[in-house]
């Protein structure tokens, strides 16, 4: 068939990116540009001997030039392409999530061949973050076809809210803002909460206010595995956030300690505890890290389990090092904090850090500490974030459970 798009040479490294298995073309890889378009149109990809490669969003604004969405040369770019999009990821998460699916991600971005566009469901409400040009330009159409296909498969939606408030689309040349979406038969004046049910546990979600879309669903199973092993246990959550894994604990533990930074983490912490009506398990407001050194220095061992769960350490290759330093630091406290035949359950969800990385800095930690660790499970994110091999960006959520030796 005729293509009728700009056409963007790039160099054999990036081709070979590309079959690879990636979906991004860097700024520096471009060769050379034949055509005219705007930010957010798409383009041709084209190897040096003038090979299709793929097409995708081109923006001049970003360091990712071009975020390719087909590398078939017979796609057209139109509704129906995109709603078979949607509907093959939809009924991917119907499958591989199941009974689990009330509330899950139903696009994970460029796994899902929807570059820039995140999209959560908690239970008839939809939450969606939009970071790049090209899916900013037709987001209409996509969240149409969202509600219908959910509709199709008798799911209803009750509303759509835009978490657009994050930096990274400003370097994409989009402004930041935050709303429900006015999209035609759904609601605007909801209260910002929603009830979701996970694992038998009950959560109040505040997809306004809370941490990107407002509730972590990529844990989930790492939770029960945390479950699992907390029964009878004195459990410390590090990191707590809004409480899932202490919840999941305190269903079983004889007792578990809660702890976040943040205030605010902690009130919806403690509201979803009664929610379910926990009386085992106490919230702390503190720094983890000192909170640890306290303790440390106290030759404390209140604890025969502690769980890890920090915020991403890195965001970028350039602050690793001090990144690993961070989880080091407080691995190799809570390694000292255990005692013989105590468990830690630990993660990283920074893809910057990769897993070889994060096992050597265990394995250090665990020398210093002067323990061996029993690894007991080695996991990832949940199914409904899969990990598009080739799109290593994908692959960033490391958790580990070991006993302490």
């Amino acid at each position: 068939m005729d293509r009728n798009y700009p056409r963007v040479t790039v160099s054999r490294k990036c081709e070979r990116f590309i079959k690879g298995g990636h979906i991004w073309v860097y700024h520096d890889e471009i060769r050379e540009i034949d055509g005219s378009y705007e930010n957010g149109d798409i383009v041709d990809v084209l190897t040096e001997k003038g090979k299709y490669l793929g097409s995708g969003y081109i923006n001049d604004n970003s360091k990712i030039r071009v975020r390719i969405i087909s590398k078939n040369a017979n796609d057209r770019f139109d509704e129906a392409f995109y709603r078979r999009r949607i509907d093959y990821a939809i009924d991917y998460r119907l499958t591989v999530m199941g009974d689990d699916f009330s509330s899950c991600r139903l696009i994970f971005g460029e796994a899902d061949s929807f570059p820039g566009l995140t999209v959560d469901k908690f239970e008839n409400v939809l939450v969606t973050q939009v970071l790049s040009l090209g899916a900013e330009r037709i987001k209409d159409s996509l969240f149409r076809g969202l509600v219908e296909s959910l509709r199709e498969r008798g799911h209803k939606i009750d509303a759509i809210y835009e978490r657009n408030d994050v930096k990274v689309r400003e370097l994409e040349g989009m402004e930041q803002y935050k709303g429900f979406y006015p999209l035609e038969g759904l609601k605007t004046d909801l209260s910002g909460e929603v009830e979701i049910t996970e694992n038998g546990i009950r959560y109040i979600v505040d997809y306004v206010n809370g941490q990107k879309t407002g509730f972590f669903l990529d844990q989930k199973y790492n939770r029960r595995a945390v479950k699992k092993i907390a029964k009878g246990k004195r459990v410390l959550d590090c990191f707590t956030h809004t409480g899932a894994f202490a919840l999941n604990a305190a269903t079983v533990a004889e007792h578990v300690t809660a702890v976040d930074i943040s205030q605010t983490a902690i009130d919806m912490a403690k509201r979803n505890a009664a929610l379910n009506g926990f009386t085992n398990i106490d919230f702390v407001t503190a720094n983890v890290f000192e909170l640890l050194t306290q303790a440390q220095d106290e030759h404390r061992q209140d604890w025969d389990m502690i769980i890890l769960d920090p915020p991403a350490f890195t965001k970028s290759r350039s602050t690793m090092r001090s990144a690993q330093r961070g989880y080091k630091e407080i691995n190799l406290k809570a390694m000292k904090l255990l005692p013989r035949g105590g468990y830690l359950a630990t993660c990283s969800c920074s893809h910057f850090m990769p897993d070889s990385q994060f096992r050597k800095m265990l394995f250090s930690a665990a020398a210093d500490a002067n323990v061996s660790l029993r690894q007991i499970e080695c996991r990832q994110q949940s199914a409904d974030h899969p990990i598009l091999w080739g799109v290593e960006e994908t692959d960033y959520l490391k958790f580990y459970i070991f006993q302490v030796v």
